[in-house]
């Protein structure tokens, strides 16, 4: 089985958000698992794929989003546990 990873980019504001989606998901083969509005005006946006592609994904995205608001971190988890996706409710 393919290592799966996660790649998030968190935003304080809808806007950056969604850039950054739009980036990411045009930037390599990734797939939106979901975004999350999580209080306080902070948006988190999950990606999975493979693992080069979700790093360039979330690279990108973070660069688009800084550009038009306010990006508050990205992150990848390379290869994630199954815990992990279990903990965020989606399937592996």
């Amino acid at each position: 089985m393919a290592k799966v990873a996660l790649g998030f980019v968190e935003t304080r504001g809808d806007t950056g958000s969604v850039v950054a989606i739009d980036t990411m998901v045009k930037t390599a083969n990734v797939d939106l698992v979901k975004k999350v509005g999580i209080g306080g005006g902070y948006v988190t946006a999950i990606i999975r794929g493979e693992v080069g592609a979700v790093k360039s994904a979330v690279d990108a995205g973070a660069e688009a989003a800084a550009k038009v608001g306010e990006l508050v971190c990205a992150n990848v988890i390379a290869s994630a546990h199954e815990d992990v996706f279990n903990l965020i409710g989606i399937k592996k």
